[in-house]
């Protein structure tokens, strides 16, 4: 999913572009930038969902909105025009964005049923792992519509649960 690959980083060592998976017939100028830009623009539109949405806390904007005297909606709207709320997807590798948690329930996401595991293991738990892929950023194949940070954060998670009843590549 997109959650994944923005969290796992994978975005980073994508090599796919644009113009390979574009129509012959559109304009190349019009479509240009890579995937996780294109993952950007689909969350902020609504057409991805997006977790977290706002790199603010939620309660914090509900606790802002109170002492502007504003409805949370109109001053998240507000927030959002004016720039001072950032939707998250903009920065998948700021601190505020990162998922903290996760809970696997019945689910092989590491080892066999997650896209990139060795990316999971980087960049997720910050373990050993085998990424072999060169970061883009080295090639300055940096994307537009996400900030870009020099050095990959590695190890996101503080807590990872399994709540298998049986053994699977997660645990």
């Amino acid at each position: 999913t997109s959650f994944f690959y923005a969290h796992t980083d994978q975005w980073r060592y994508e090599k796919l572009g644009m113009e390979e998976v574009l129509s012959p017939l559109a304009d190349k100028k019009a479509f240009a930038g890579s995937m996780i830009d294109y993952n950007v623009r689909a969350e902020r539109m609504g057409w991805l969902p997006s977790a977290p949405q706002l790199q603010t806390n939620p309660l914090q904007v509900v606790r802002d909105a109170a002492i502007a005297g504003l409805d949370a909606k109109d001053y998240a709207v507000k927030g959002l025009k004016d720039g001072s709320l950032k939707v998250s997807c903009t920065d998948p590798d700021h601190p505020d964005n990162w998922p903290r948690n996760m809970f696997v329930w019945r689910s092989n996401i590491l080892g066999s049923s997650g896209k990139g595991h060795e990316y999971f293991l980087k960049h997720l738990l910050g373990t050993s792992n085998g990424v072999q892929g060169k970061d883009l950023g080295k090639e300055e194949a940096k994307p537009t519509e996400v900030v870009w940070h020099d050095k990959a954060p590695e190890g996101k998670l503080d807590l990872l649960v399994t709540l298998d009843f049986r053994m699977s590549t997660t645990c």
